[in-house]
């Protein structure tokens, strides 16, 4: 049981009856003794006694019932009690030299104490259940992130689950745990109406939540060490990015699409960059024109970071009529999941037979404005990356259409000297 208070060791006096003697004592309060409920005032006679202690007048201990008073006795700066004589006071410097010692016993076990029950609070942390902590830390660290984000968060849960099962204690986990956690996701069935295994790059989203969530545990005192920091996470594969040629976009400009709406959103991403979401939640009040130029300034839904960016005047024309400053400047754009087979018949009307995306669209922006010169920080900045390292993954894919275009030109007769050599 933890201490209410430290106890404190201290030398009293008692009166000898009959005698102008004084017995010295150690008493001790409040100590704790085992089988007793209450604190106890322990008091430890040293067998020792002295007759010339110097009474404090003006400090009154206690008043009798005859009026008789008695008084506190004078005690120098370090707390001894000061005597007349000096073999009294050899005996008050030996009592207190005994009341050191008792009080560094009383430290001593407090400290211990202390230590016992952090010891003891800590085992009640690792019996606490990992998934439930799990679940409230998703909630406290992204209520206002993107919704994205937000699934992302509870779909990592829903794996862990499958493979703990719905209850994991904090003492459960461990190196070995993450290493075979690791394992299972990298071979995890995709679940629902969905055939197959999650992809790698899924299943390093997953992992990479599932360290952050460790972290946090380790933050809060959970774990005494940070065992995320001990824990390789899972390699992403780089993957292909569809984008669309400059004739690509014209043919589909050109194009009719069976939700307008749909044909003016992806078209202004592919002018701006912008992601599905952002334009979904864009606001006339968010498009500010500066003379003869047009520009953004919105919240990012993703990354939650603030843009001012500057966008051309066909990106403003895509926008439509204006509307009131609250509304929205793409009404009614359906999200990601209904949009998909519109999409698909209006990329196939315009005689593009590969699988294009609406996030192509914003794919498509990043490779054109790299292959146009762009330099790679603008495009990042454009796009609100925030690392660069994202956006040279479209660099890759310049540098190879750059490559490809090097060796599209052969001379044939450069073909024929080079074997009339041989």
């Amino acid at each position: 049981m933890k201490r209410l208070s430290h106890p404190k060791a201290t030398v009293r006096l008692r009166k000898a009856e009959n005698r102008k003697e004084w017995y010295v004592y150690i008493e001790s309060y409040p100590v704790f003794v085992p089988g007793e409920e209450t604190p106890q005032r322990v008091r430890e006679y040293l067998n020792r006694s002295v007759t010339t202690v110097d009474w404090d007048k003006k400090r009154i201990a206690r008043t009798t019932a005859d009026g008789d008073k008695t008084y506190k006795p004078k005690r120098d700066d370090n707390g001894v009690i000061i005597c007349k004589s000096e073999i009294d006071q050899e005996t008050m410097l030996y009592a207190d030299s005994v009341r050191k010692l008792r009080q560094k016993e009383f430290d001593n076990v407090g400290l211990y104490s202390d230590t016992e029950s952090a010891q003891v609070e800590q085992q009640e942390r690792l019996q606490q259940d990992f998934i439930e902590y799990f679940r409230k830390a998703a909630v406290k660290r992204h209520t206002n992130s993107s919704q994205s984000i937000q699934i992302n968060w509870k779909r990592a849960i829903v794996f862990l689950k499958q493979f703990a099962g719905d209850t994991l204690l904090f003492s459960q986990i461990d190196n070995r745990f993450a290493e075979e956690y690791k394992r299972y996701l990298l071979t995890a069935p995709c679940g629902g109406n969905r055939k197959g295994a999650i992809s790698q790059n899924t299943a390093s989203t997953y992992f990479a939540i599932f360290k952050a969530a460790l972290k946090q545990a380790f933050v809060d005192g959970y774990f005494t060490s940070d065992l995320s920091a001990r824990i390789k996470g899972i390699q992403e594969q780089e993957t292909r990015r569809e984008y669309l040629t400059a004739d690509e976009l014209n043919k589909l400009a050109a194009t009719p699409c069976e939700r307008e709406v749909l044909k003016r959103a992806a078209l202004f991403s592919a002018l701006t960059g912008l992601r599905h979401s952002d334009i979904q939640k864009l606001k006339w009040q968010e498009i500010q024109q500066d003379g003869e130029n047009y520009r953004l300034n919105f919240t990012q839904q993703k990354t939650k970071g603030v843009e001012y960016m500057p966008i051309s005047k066909q990106a403003y024309e895509l926008c439509g009529e204006e509307g009131n400053p609250d509304d929205f400047v793409f009404e009614d754009l359906p999200d990601p999941a209904w949009i998909s087979k519109p999409l698909e018949r209006w990329i196939k009307a315009a005689g593009i037979n590969r699988r294009i995306t609406f996030h192509s669209f914003r794919h498509t922006y990043a490779t054109l404005q790299l292959a146009q010169g762009t330099d790679i920080y603008t495009v990042s900045k454009m796009l609100g990356h925030t690392n660069v390292k994202t956006t040279q993954i479209y660099a890759k894919v310049v540098d190879e259409k750059k490559l490809k275009a090097a060796e599209a030109i052969q001379l044939k007769s450069l073909t024929n000297t080079k074997s009339e050599q041989k």
